[in-house]
């Protein structure tokens, strides 16, 4: 399962259930989140939306109808193998740069 996976890329971060879901937590930031269809929001910041959502696999986060700029959700198929370790260090590096909270 994916949580367990994340869990164990992150053993530090804090959990909570949101969206439905499963979120990873950084110095009370989210980094992302396992939603119910086990597809993953990742945070990766305004300034590399764009790129992320050229990847494979990759979409705007608008589960509101608006996109949310500086989130992407990643489909499950997408996140095979290294797949997930590069989205979770994607995510880890740019809140690494957020003020903690």
């Amino acid at each position: 399962m994916m949580v367990q996976r994340i869990a164990a890329l992150l053993p530090d971060a804090e959990q909570r259930r949101m969206f439905g879901g499963r979120a990873f937590f950084a110095d009370g930031n989210m980094l992302v989140c396992v939603r119910k269809d086990e597809s993953l929001m990742v945070r990766v910041g305004a300034a590399d939306y764009e790129a992320a959502l050229a990847e494979p696999g990759v979409g705007p986060c608008d589960g509101t109808g608006r996109p949310m700029r500086g989130w992407v959700v990643v489909r499950p198929a997408s996140l095979e193998g290294d797949a997930l370790a590069h989205w979770v260090g994607r995510a880890s590096a740019f809140v690494a740069t957020l003020p903690p909270k």
